[in-house]
C-alpha cells in the first residue's frame, strides 16, 4: 500500500469524478494508447480496472481526510502494471497535492 498526502483535500466523490473525467485521457496520453479504464465508487473506496489488459480490479484507492491510500491488486508480469501504477501515482499526486 502506498500513501499520498491529500493536501487539497479531495473527497471520495470529487476524486471519483476527477478520475472518471481526466485519468483515462492522462494515462492514454502517457502510453500513446486507447486503454479502457473503469471505475467503481462506494463510500470512501474507489476501484480502478483496465478490463482490456488486466483481469479484475487493478487498484483500490481509500480516501481519508489527510491521505489517499493506493493498493495494487495486479500480479507480477501483468500488462505494464508497474507503468500503470507509476502514472496513477503521478496523477493522484498532481491532483491531491
Amino acid at each position: 500500500m502506498i500513501s499520498i498526502n491529500n493536501i487539497q483535500p479531495l473527497s471520495p466523490e470529487s476524486l471519483f469524478n476527477i478520475l472518471k473525467t481526466e485519468f483515462p485521457a492522462y494515462v492514454n496520453e502517457q502510453f500513446g494508447s486507447n486503454l479502457s479504464v473503469e471505475f467503481a465508487h462506494v463510500s470512501n473506496i474507489i476501484n480502478i480496472s483496465f478490463p482490456e489488459v488486466i483481469d479484475g480490479n487493478a487498484y483500490t484507492i481509500r480516501v481519508a481526510d489527510n491521505s489517499l491510500e493506493l493498493t495494487d491488486h495486479t500480479t507480477e508480469g501483468t500488462y505494464n502494471s508497474e507503468l500503470l501504477e507509476q502514472h496513477l501515482l503521478s496523477f493522484l499526486t498532481l491532483k491531491a497535492g
